[in-house]
């Protein structure tokens, strides 16, 4: 059974290393120019591929980003065909990952909260001054 997993694992990381390949070097379509795949996550039979990406366009952006993506599918599957050495390709889900966008706003959050704090203290220190 780990051994199986492992095997999952491993497959996942080199669908989205060739994919990302594929992408950077044998897809012309700008829609997709901008992307970073963050992930993939395979099923256990190896016949659903759930790939992860991200960009750092706007949300129309994005979702020209989503039909660039959808075209590409039966490409980008036929080649992952011919790269990887499987009985079953995968069928790709191409999901937007909202991660990295939540991260950066949550980041932004907490450097506006340590910010309000230091003036806060700033001030509360001036007062003391005088």
């Amino acid at each position: 059974m780990p051994k199986d997993y492992s095997r999952t694992l491993r497959i996942a990381d080199q669908i989205q290393r060739e994919l990302a390949d594929l992408l950077q070097h044998e897809i012309k379509d700008p829609r997709v120019g901008q992307i970073t795949l963050t992930g993939v996550e395979v099923t256990r039979d190896y016949s659903h591929a759930k790939v992860f990406y991200t960009t750092l366009g706007s949300k129309e952006e994005n979702f020209l980003v989503e039909k660039g993506l959808e075209h590409a599918k039966g490409f980008l599957r036929s080649n992952l065909s011919h790269r990887m050495k499987l009985r079953i390709v995968p069928q790709l889900h191409f999901i937007y990952d909202e991660s990295v966008e939540r991260g950066v706003r949550l980041s932004k959050l907490i450097d506006e909260a340590i910010a309000q704090e230091q003036t806060s203290h700033q001030a509360d220190s001036d007062s003391e001054k005088s």
